[in-house]
């Protein structure tokens, strides 16, 4: 079935599913409009992702556990046989034309290491990262607004969707398998640079993310989303030499659980007992996969 896909011998998209169905089939229906074949890895979805990603032609690798955003996207660019992958998240959807855009940049600009559409958020908003702290070579501290008129260098771009060299990330190592979900991007753009390499924005490449919807709630979710991104930015932190502490963190959390506690907010205790909780591992040195059971 590659043959039938325009990009099939230059580009693999990789989607990781987990609990995606509502919005895994338009995500994989814009890619196999722009001509991309694509490898879902389902992160032992309890829903029909499978089943959709099956449906609309994919090739699905069913992963028994849930792995992690970055652990699964690795699997994916392994099994991928393409010089280009494409690193999309299932709530993303492209514009016409949006992967020719983007592969037509990377023949402009060979020594690009990354490169990222322009993403429009659901209320039409660009998103487009003003700063980064990991990218201190790139002067803009504090975040000054650009008017962003064409292609352009980046201090950070989403992980949202990437396109990558296939070889250059797997020598990187891929996504930090240390990292279970959140700020693998941040810790692979800051790689991708250290090797002098480019992060480029192409503007004229258009995609729209939904943002927060790659997976149906579930009880439970928001504690394990808040216990992550606390631990992986301090983890993420630690790694590139930033001294950010988790006692303020920790300080922080437990007087709003305290107070959440107070007037029975059970949607603020998950939230706040979720990055109570991460920041505390980080601290006692427990890492974010252990909890997971991927170690």
């Amino acid at each position: 079935m590659a043959e039938t896909f325009a990009h099939g011998e230059t580009l693999t998209a990789i989607v990781v599913s987990h609990d995606s169905a509502g919005v895994l089939g338009a995500c994989l229906a814009s890619l196999a409009a722009e001509g991309v074949p694509a490898i879902v890895v389902d992160n032992a979805s309890l829903d029909a992702s499978r089943e959709v990603a099956e449906e609309a032609g994919a090739r699905v690798i069913a992963s028994p556990r849930n792995e992690g955003f970055g652990r699964a996207m690795n699997i994916g660019v392994q099994e991928a046989a393409t010089p280009f992958v494409l690193l999309v998240n299932p709530d993303l959807t492209f514009e016409p034309g949006a992967v020719a855009a983007l592969l037509a940049a990377a023949r402009l600009y060979p020594d690009a290491g990354l490169l990222a559409p322009r993403l429009i958020e659901p209320d039409g908003r660009h998103f487009f990262a003003m700063r980064s702290s990991l990218s201190p070579f790139l002067h803009n501290v504090r975040g000054r607004k650009w008017t962003i008129e064409g292609d352009c260098c980046a201090p950070f771009l989403s992980g949202a969707c990437l396109l990558a060299p296939r070889d250059l990330f797997l020598a990187l190592g891929g996504f930090d398998a240390d990292i279970f979900l959140f700020y693998e991007d941040d810790d692979l753009c800051a790689r991708v640079a250290a090797r002098g390499r480019a992060l480029v924005h192409v503007d004229g490449a258009v995609a729209r993310h939904l943002r927060g919807r790659s997976s149906s709630p579930r009880p439970g979710r928001t504690f394990k989303v808040r216990y992550h991104m606390a631990w992986s930015r301090l983890y993420v932190a630690r790694k590139w030499g930033r001294r950010e502490s988790p006692w303020p963190w920790i300080a922080r959390s437990a007087v709003k659980l305290a107070l959440a506690a107070l007037v029975r907010n059970r949607k603020r205790m998950e939230r706040h007992a979720g990055t109570l909780a991460g920041a505390r591992d980080f601290l006692r040195g427990k890492r974010a996969i252990a909890r997971e059971g991927l170690e």
